[in-house]
């Protein structure tokens, strides 16, 4: 109840309203200048005059328009770039200050909306065709490159001197136009998500450092009758898994988390779909449950639509895809939707593996307030994804999603996996071993702080004190998209998937650096180019809590970051996307880049925190604050990663009071840095590049042991 009355206050502070509370008129306006009003009488009907009886002048019978002086539309510019939602008292000012009627203005403004609406809709329609005609001319040139084995440095037409690069990028560039595909057909409403047979993936000549999906023939053999008896099946394990306690879910006091009795487990549930394998495996299976600030239909749909799927999880799934539809549902919502899918997981280290599994997922309604998705892999699917499920297999997982009202939701998530048993980094050994890596711990806290995110951005009523120095929404909205867009690309970066080919490199600092470069060849996002990327992880003696917040601290930059030259740090605009004010967006100058800022986007919640750096230059940042659209702002973000060791620790006092507690954990920093080494995408990557930026990552780590007194670990 008290985390019920915490978020309702949330809403009544941001000013966050769901569908259906606005009334929006469908009339449209031809032109942005020129505004046409029509005059409504006051009476309940329109009154004859004697020339509608006598069959006079039919002019007479037009009605009356209102044309808006230039003035009058100059205000109601003025206040639409403020406030494109005005209040009752609002629009009352401004129609007497106007001398117009108070529905002149209500409907000037919903036009403009509207009007706003579909132009950025056409825009969006036009960028996507023109990056997916890019997409097909480069997806060309390298198929032509491979086919003529031209090696892009010297020119010689050997195949054996195509280069690993080049193929890598084909597999990036394939990737990258499945998705816009699907993007643009989902666009002009042609075919539903994942009908597509561009979603089927051909199969290479070379298997090695190829992504199973890559593998795919996009032939899948089971029937759909046997699809829906194994998902029912799953989804009535899924609801009782949810619902009981004790014995099946034993409370573990010191781990402070709900662990599985698999006795119980193995007594109560017949085993859906399992494998007869015999090798040692290993389960991991958890739950968790907290309450997310986002409706019902949106939150479903965000799990049945693949992009929308990936955006809800940036940094922990590296690529999905919608491979089949198997039933497309009921409704809106699509009740009772099967679709066949892929996700590859990471970790933000290249120290560990992905993990790819294949799995049908499926949506339903259980009743008017409450949907169950469940996920379950299924055996002779097709010949790649069987021997992906002999590493990694869902048994029934997923989440029940509760309507609480006040748009918000209560979520329960289970999580069930069946994993082959491998040799982690000892660094990480201790996470993974505790299962907390892809814990549902994990899931949850991940999905409570991208709705939090999502409630943030959609304000429209939005606190001084949250909002420091950007003067408009348009320009809070461009910036927080920014961090997002910086965010989600330092993720993709630092993950140890098959698409990245990451080398040790030798240094005598001690320090375990990896490197990989890649090529942008006409990303916009991106510098073009070959950009190096360099990561580290080291174990500190700090809680998550306080390097956190070492980390972020303005004040406290100067102590590691080697790049502002020990100079102080002005803050230029703070931006909050999440409670507590911990979850903020920050722009700050340094005095040694006078014609660069810097963008900070730190995010934290109950497993993982990050902090996320870009420099922009100061015209194009205020463009931004301005409310300029920033997806075609090259950003190369470093930041930083850090986590719980995975540690259990007993704790050094024993009270019934939890916060009188203390507990002794350590550490997980990663930190990741990139940098462009060459404007042209066919240039060598040169080791002054290597170790350039290896001397950046030691002095960065080496300053914050200093900075946090621990440097002798």
């Amino acid at each position: 109840m008290a985390s019920s009355n915490h978020l309702t206050s949330l809403a009544l502070t941001l000013g966050v309203f769901g569908d259906g509370e606005e009334a929006v008129d469908d009339r449209k306006e031809e032109g942005a200048n020129t505004t046409v009003t029509e005059i409504i009488s006051e009476a309940s009907g329109p009154a004859k005059s004697p020339s509608d009886d006598d069959g006079g002048d039919k002019s007479k019978k037009r009605k009356k328009y209102h044309r808006h002086t230039a003035q009058q539309i100059h205000e109601l510019e003025e206040l639409f770039k403020e406030s494109p939602h005005p209040d009752e008292s609002q629009r009352q000012q401004l129609s007497k200050r106007l001398g117009l009627h108070p529905r002149q203005v209500k409907f000037w403004f919903q036009n403009r909306r509207t009007q706003i609406k579909a132009i950025q809709e056409r825009h969006e329609n036009s960028l996507l065709k023109s990056e997916l005609d890019a997409l097909r001319d480069e997806n060309k040139l390298l198929r032509e490159m491979i086919k003529k084995g031209t090696c892009s440095n010297c020119g010689s037409s050997s195949k054996d001197a195509t280069t690993n690069n080049e193929e890598q990028q084909l597999r990036v560039e394939n990737a990258k136009l499945k998705v816009q595909i699907e993007m643009l057909r989902k666009s002009i409403g042609k075919h539903p998500q994942g009908t597509s047979p561009t979603n089927s993936c051909s199969a290479g000549n070379d298997n090695e450092n190829k992504s199973s999906l890559d593998l795919c023939s996009g032939v899948y053999g089971p029937e759909k009758s046997r699809i829906m008896d194994i998902v029912n099946l799953a989804m009535e394990e899924l609801v009782k898994m949810a619902s009981v306690s004790e014995p099946l879910w034993v409370e573990s006091v010191e781990r402070g988390r709900e662990m599985l009795n698999y006795d119980v487990y193995l007594n109560k549930f017949s085993t859906v779909n399992s494998s007869s394998s015999q090798q040692l495996r290993c389960i991991e299976a958890s739950r968790d449950s907290g309450v997310v600030f986002v409706d019902l239909p949106r939150l479903v749909q965000s799990f049945m639509d693949v992009r929308e799927y990936v955006e809800m999880f940036p940094c922990m799934i590296f690529k999905a895809a919608t491979l089949d539809v198997i039933c497309n549902g009921q409704g809106a919502n699509r009740n009772g939707a099967v679709h066949l899918m892929f996700a590859e997981l990471q970790m933000l280290t290249p120290l560990v593996a992905t993990r790819e599994v294949y799995f049908v997922r499926y949506s339903k309604q259980l009743n008017a307030d409450k949907w169950a998705i469940v996920d379950i892999s299924i055996d002779n699917v097709e010949k790649h994804i069987d021997a992906s499920l002999a590493r990694c297999r869902k048994h029934p997982s997923g989440c029940i999603i509760e309507d609480k009202l006040n748009g918000h939701c209560k979520v329960t998530w289970i999580e069930h996996v069946e994993c082959e048993k491998i040799v982690a980094h000892s660094m990480y050994r201790a996470i993974i071993n505790s299962g907390l890596a892809f814990s549902a711990r994990r899931w949850m806290a991940t999905l409570q702080q991208q709705c939090e995110r999502l409630v943030f951005f959609l304000a429209t009523n939005v606190p001084n004190n949250d909002s420091s120095g950007i003067g408009t929404l348009a320009g809070r909205k461009s910036i927080l998209k920014l961090a997002q867009r910086m965010t989600w690309s330092f993720g993709r970066a630092l993950g140890g998937s098959s698409d990245h080919t990451w080398k040790k490199i030798p240094i005598k600092t001690g320090y375990d650096i990896r490197v990989a470069s890649r090529m942008n060849l006409n990303d916009p996002g991106e510098p073009l180019g070959v950009i190096l990327c360099a990561v580290s992880s080291i174990w500190l003696p700090v809680s998550h809590a306080v390097l956190f917040d070492f980390l972020r601290d303005d004040n406290q930059r100067n102590e590691w970051d080697i790049m502002s030259s020990g100079g102080p740090v002005q803050s230029v605009a703070n931006l909050a996307k999440g409670q507590g004010r911990v979850n903020t967006v920050s722009i700050h100058t340094m005095k040694s880049k006078d014609n660069m800022w810097m963008v900070q986007d730190s995010c934290t919640n109950a497993y993982e925190s990050m902090v996320v750096c870009a420099r922009v230059a100061v015209t194009t940042m205020q463009s931004v604050m301005a409310g300029c659209d920033s997806r075609s702002i090259s950003i190369l973000p470093s930041g930083f990663s850090i986590l719980p060791d995975g540690i259990e620790s007993r704790p050094l006092v024993i009270t019934s009071k939890a916060d009188k507690q203390s507990w002794e954990n350590g550490s997980l920093l990663t930190v990741g840095f990139q940098i462009l080494t060459s404007g042209s995408p066919t240039s060598k990557l040169s080791m002054e590049s290597v170790e350039s930026v290896n001397t950046l990552i030691s002095s960065t780590l080496q300053n914050i042991k200093r900075g946090l007194r621990c440097e002798d670990q």
